[in-house]
């Protein structure tokens, strides 16, 4: 069976900005790819009301265009902590989605959904056997990775980890496009890149000069794992 790569991001975006080309890169090596978004409920925020449930219908579809599967919890913005009920929750999405590797968000962030979902995803990742009840089937994932989400959010990331994305770009700018898109409750235009687009061109131009290849994206292990050399 194919192995399992699962991204947790706090908003339906999260995921599609910090990871894009990660994804798409295990997807074209034959991994089940998922993310999970812990916020599903958008009627609060002011880009989803009056379209919050189409908000999620449409990253589904969109996102299983690409290839990945996109499930959402029940969690509002703002609305949500860490409380025994809301790391019960993802800790059973996380079970029942059974990942080999796992991406998370950096904890330090100036967006408060992100910080909060970065705990409850590090609790249910690596915690989710205590959290469930006894016997309840649990897996942890071999790989664990912070991902950031962008320098108008991310607070002192440096990563240690680079990916070539190259190959993965055009695909990866256009996934963010169309749910950026979404958003703006806008049709799509390919050969027009909006602000979010183009914040992560450049992060991605960054970072693949910093490894020396055209886009890469840069994430960060939550442990010391061995590499391969040579």
């Amino acid at each position: 069976m194919a192995k399992t790569v699962l991204g947790i991001g706090a908003h339906f975006d999260d995921c599609v900005y910090g990871i894009p080309g990660i994804l798409l890169k295990a997807l074209r090596k034959n991994y089940r790819v998922v993310i999970l978004t812990l916020i599903g409920d958008y009627t609060n925020w002011k880009p989803g009301v009056g379209r919050a449930q189409e908000i999620v219908e449409k990253t589904v579809q969109i996102s299983k265009e690409f290839g990945v599967e996109m499930h959402f919890l029940d969690f509002a913005g703002m609305r949500f902590g860490v409380t025994e009920e809301s790391k019960r929750k993802v800790a059973e999405a996380v079970a029942l989605i059974q990942p080999d590797i796992a991406f998370q968000l950096w904890p330090h962030d100036h967006h408060t959904d992100h910080e909060m979902a970065s705990q409850l995803s590090k609790i249910a990742l690596r915690h989710g056997d205590r959290v469930l009840d006894p016997g309840q089937k649990t897996k942890s994932p071999s790989r664990i990775y912070w991902f950031d989400n962008g320098p108008g959010h991310t607070i002192g990331f440096e990563p240690n980890t680079f990916v070539d994305v190259t190959d993965e770009w055009p695909n990866a700018i256009e996934w963010l496009g169309r749910l950026m898109a979404l958003q703006a409750n806008k049709p799509f235009d390919s050969k027009q890149l909006d602000g979010a687009q183009q914040g992560k061109e450049a992060l991605a131009r960054y970072r693949g000069q910093s490894c020396g290849v055209r886009y890469a994206e840069a994430v960060r292990s939550a442990m010391a794992y061995p590499q391969e050399i040579f």
